[in-house]
């Protein structure tokens, strides 16, 4: 609202936000703050996170600003308003403490499309990267990271029916799978490929309203929609988009309240033929904690699970990692040497590569294996607890039936050599261990035995299709 003030003989235009006043020049350095800010950030995070914000008062040592919801002022806080000062100090020369508030009359506001920081609510339709969801929901949709889309995403054996799942979702309008299910450990590409669906459908066919969510906002969302008693706003903000997707649907174990309202959210997208897509650590059947009705139903569609990464896509992913950073020499051997040794998840795994590459550019040090064995020596332990040789022995040994005796002995008998074989081979995959020691851990054997080993059964899952999956099968086992 814009009012015009007659003071000292003139008119002195002011601005007058939630009951204060803003003098002209502070809106006009706040609008400058905001340009900064969109230019630093994406226009998916400014238009999520930045946009919705009201400033409500700036004096001498305070700046204090709105925002629509608790869980964006939480946000905000902890990721933006520490910048927000700082930009301010640049523009009015004022050091000041942010703060923020939160502000219901402006959550209205917001939804019904009204000023925004001192400007008309354009339609966020035109920035198709910006919108997720309806206006209704952006002030809780989670931020899309533009880092996050198919074309970044590595495919591999263990992947490769979640990654052609998702691109079939992202590239149709008509409902296939419903919902798309997918499930794996933590770090392995659940969320990547979630927002590379989201980012296609938003460019392919912007006039589909997608809100990306974790199952936690969507409790917390239920849970102030109780306590205000809106519960007709939340079900208009979760039933009115053309694809929803939950994030982390495992977190619901437990809330049944929560539980309820997802279950009928669930049902009335799938009566209008509106896309689901779930994501999880385990498996529908596997959710402790969940009802059994809310199970069934999150099997309906097709579930893809989304395995440990073998060697061949931990190096791929450091491959196309090492593409995307600017004036970085990592030899290949260092490369290997990291795909061999992370093997929990992708997030670790580029966590290393980060960590390598800027000890080097802050030291001025040439990248090598015995530098990167020797900054990365915590992590390399870590890796190391969580596998031994007798415990792969002992998987392997149950998984071809035979005793572990007999795996350890001399006997050349083909029924307990080539699982014999499969252990050492995965014993030098999967550990840090020498072939010497390796082979004082298969009864004393030469290490010259062990090469024969891995190179027997690397030729034979080239020709051999059952023993490529028994080893496939083991190695998600054990890392698992």
């Amino acid at each position: 609202m814009v009012e015009k003030q007659t003071g000292g003989g003139k008119q002195q235009k002011q601005i007058k936000v939630q009951g204060e006043t803003l003098g002209a020049d502070h809106h006009e350095a706040w609008q400058r703050v905001l340009e900064k800010l969109r230019q630093e950030y994406s226009d998916a995070t400014f238009d999520s996170w930045i946009k919705p914000l009201q400033l409500v008062r700036a004096e001498q040592s305070t700046l204090l600003i709105a925002a629509p919801t608790r869980f964006m002022s939480d946000w905000v806080r902890t990721h933006y308003l520490g910048r927000m000062a700082e930009y301010w100090r640049e523009e009015t020369g004022d050091t000041v403490t942010a703060d923020l508030i939160v502000d219901l009359d402006l959550a209205g506001s917001h939804r019904r499309g009204k000023s925004i920081n001192g400007q008309a609510a354009t339609d966020r339709e035109e920035d198709t990267e910006s919108q997720i969801g309806t206006p209704a929901a952006e002030a809780f949709a989670g931020p899309l990271d533009p880092r996050f889309t198919f074309e970044s995403f590595v495919v591999g054996n263990s992947n490769e029916l979640a990654h052609a799942a998702a691109r079939r979702v992202a590239g149709n309008e008509t409902v296939q799978f419903n919902p798309l299910f997918l499930y794996g450990g933590v770090g392995l590409g659940k969320t990547h490929l979630m927002h590379a669906m989201a980012w296609q459908i938003k460019q392919a066919t912007p006039d589909r309203r997608v809100l990306y969510v974790s199952a936690e906002t969507f409790m917390n969302q239920f849970i102030r929609a109780l306590r205000f008693k809106d519960t007709m706003s939340f079900k208009e903000q979760f039933r009115s988009v053309d694809v929803l997707m939950i994030d982390d649907v495992q977190f619901l174990t437990g809330k049944d309240a929560t539980q309820e309202e997802f279950f009928h959210t669930f049902n009335a997208l799938v009566d209008h033929n509106r896309q689901l897509v779930i994501s999880a650590d385990r498996s529908p059947s596997d959710l402790e904690g969940i009802e059994e009705r809310i199970k069934s139903r999150l099997g309906w569609g097709l579930v893809a699970d989304i395995h440990p990464t073998d060697y061949e896509l931990r190096f791929g992913i450091l491959q196309s990692k090492l593409d995307q950073m600017d004036n970085v020499d990592v030899p290949g051997e260092v490369l290997e040497f990291l795909a061999r040794r992370i093997t929990s998840n992708v997030r670790e795994l580029e966590g290393a590569l980060n960590r390598v590459a800027a000890y080097a550019d802050l030291t001025g040090r040439q990248v090598t294996l015995d530098m990167t064995q020797e900054i990365l020596q915590d992590l390399i332990r870590a890796n190391d607890r969580r596998l031994s040789i007798t415990e792969i022995q002992r998987h392997v040994a149950e998984y071809f039936n035979v005793r572990l005796a007999e795996l350890l002995s001399a006997r050349r008998a083909v029924s307990i050599a080539r699982p014999r074989q499969v252990a050492m081979y995965l014993s030098k995959q999967l550990t840090s261990a020498s072939l010497p020691q390796i082979g004082r851990k298969f009864g004393g054997r030469d290490h010259t035995t062990v090469i024969h080993a891995v190179r027997r059964i690397e030729e034979l899952r080239e020709i051999d299709s059952v023993l490529d999956e028994d080893v496939e099968n083991l190695r998600r086992i054990l890392e698992g």
